[in-house]
């Protein structure tokens, strides 16, 4: 029987009664937890007309008066967190203990553009002549589409949401179909802070008709998307036809470099809680090891003794679970096909390598594999699963070199207690963002986002609010 039965929330109302319903299922057990309505293009250019009409009273209200508001929705979600952590973890598959991180992660995000929409400058610059005066200012975009993934279903909506609003942008977001609940809890945060209507818009449906509309309405000004390449480049792309300002954070192939000087004990938990956050299913998750040759025997083994005494698999709502099942079947597809094709190839399999499927629910096994080689799949293709391939690098030079070798750039890792080594790898690795001794880098004061087919734009950080607002130059002759 389903729990949560919501409603889209367009122009200060909760809409969609009599639309056709998306089943939302507990990715641990297979069932029916609630429902949201199917909307289309209709409801998404209601959801546009919307947010264009608020945003001109939006845009003018201080600085000050959009941070308290969003100060407001913070300490909402933060007073609501064990509740928003049970749905995040019922309807996304995540142990709660990280749906409880998430919920803090997410809410940190309200709380610092709160404060960097107060730091938005412009600059006077010296004229031309004497009677020339020279003004930069920075204004908001205007509305702001954005589509976000499931995987992150309460930070990747503020981590966009809260910097737009800071900016004085109107936001729309379509939530995906895995997790919208999630999406439709935060709205309701947004409604009890006072939040004006039209100024936040949630609207669930499938991809195309929304997407479309997002795409063909000139009003919206913005789109910043989360998720993967392929998705990245049909935005691109569509987004031509309007020069539409995006932002992008898409897909990754994170390496991890171990050095023969690296703290051992240190690199093993920290690409632990690396590799297996979300059962593997993030964007900036470990994806392939690179261990220097003096100690690969000796990490290996560290490793695999860690993961097979640390993970226990299993319902999030245990509390004594900390690792939760696979998305759907398309992703235990993946991953149980990924670690075939390495095995044939000569991987050794050190733990894990099995799966359960049934009733709807799909579970991976924590999978360790030694020997892996460059012509194997997982080195090449982003798992988005529980999967650790480990291989032996000699030199700096050839870690590089194997670290670079992918189109992706979101985030790579090292572990070494060497400066000079150090400095050289996290300048030569070519990637957004780089961990250095450290597995979880995300944070909202720093800037996160990829290169070459990692995406564009950052978000977080100062440069976060940069990607919600327009520079205006202006000419006084007096």
């Amino acid at each position: 029987m389903a729990d949560y039965d919501m409603l889209n929330y367009i122009d200060g109302m909760w809409t969609g009664k009599d639309l056709p319903k998306i089943e939302v299922t507990n990715p641990a057990t297979g069932e029916v937890i609630g429902t949201v309505p199917s909307a289309g293009g209709d409801e998404a250019k209601h959801a546009i007309q919307a947010a264009e009409a608020a945003f001109s009273a939006w845009s003018q209200k201080t600085a000050d008066e959009r941070g308290d508001l969003l100060m407001k929705v913070y300490d909402l979600m933060i007073k609501d967190k064990e509740a928003l952590a049970r749905l995040m973890t019922i309807e996304n598959g995540k142990p709660l203990r990280e749906s409880r991180g998430e919920a803090l992660y997410a809410a940190s995000f309200l709380k610092w553009f709160a404060e960097e929409g107060k730091r938005v400058y412009g600059r006077t610059v010296p004229g031309a002549a004497p009677n020339h005066r020279i003004k930069v200012i920075k204004q908001p975009v205007g509305v702001v589409a954005a589509i976000t993934p499931w995987n992150f279903p309460a930070a990747m909506i503020t981590r966009k949401m809260a910097p737009a609003l800071a900016a004085g942008c109107t936001f729309i977001v379509r939530p995906p179909r895995q997790t919208p609940l999630t999406a439709l809890k935060i709205a309701e945060y947004c409604e009890q802070a006072g939040v004006p209507k039209g100024v936040v818009n949630i609207i669930c449906g499938g991809h195309g008709p929304i997407t479309d509309a997002f795409m063909a309405n000139p009003a919206v000004r913005k789109i910043t998307f989360t998720g993967s390449t392929d998705v990245g480049r049909y935005l691109l792309k569509a987004s031509a036809e309007q020069i539409k300002k995006v932002s992008m954070e898409l897909g990754g192939h994170a390496p991890v470099i171990v050095c023969d000087d690296a703290d051992l004990d240190a690199a093993v938990s920290q690409t632990i809680a690396s590799k297996f956050r979300n059962s593997g299913q993030t964007c900036v998750c470990a994806n392939r090891i690179y261990v220097q040759s003096d100690v690969y025997d000796r990490f290996v083994d560290k490793f695999v003794t860690a993961v097979r005494s640390t993970l226990t698999v299993g319902n999030g709502l245990d509390e004594s679970v900390n690792f939760g099942p696979l998305i759907d079947g398309k992703a235990y597809e993946k991953v149980d096909g990924q670690v075939k094709e390495a095995i044939e190839k000569g991987a050794v399999l050190l733990t894990g390598g099995k799966g359960r499927a049934e009733n709807g629910a799909y579970f991976y096994q924590p999978t360790v594999l030694k020997d892996a080689t460059e012509g194997m799949d997982i080195m090449h293709t982003e798992t988005f699963g529980p999967v650790a391939p480990i291989q032996k690098f000699e030199t700096i030079d050839e870690a590089i070199s194997l670290a670079n070798d992918t189109p992706y750039g979101l985030a790579a890792y090292f572990f070494t207690n060497d400066v000079r080594r150090g400095t050289r790898l996290s300048e030569a690795l070519d990637y957004g963002i780089v961990g250095w001794n450290d597995g979880l880098p995300s944070t909202a004061q720093a800037p996160f986002g990829g290169v070459k087919e990692s995406g564009l734009g950052r978000e977080g950080g100062s440069e976060g609010i940069e990607e919600y607002l327009e520079t205006k130059y202006v000419s006084l002759r007096v």
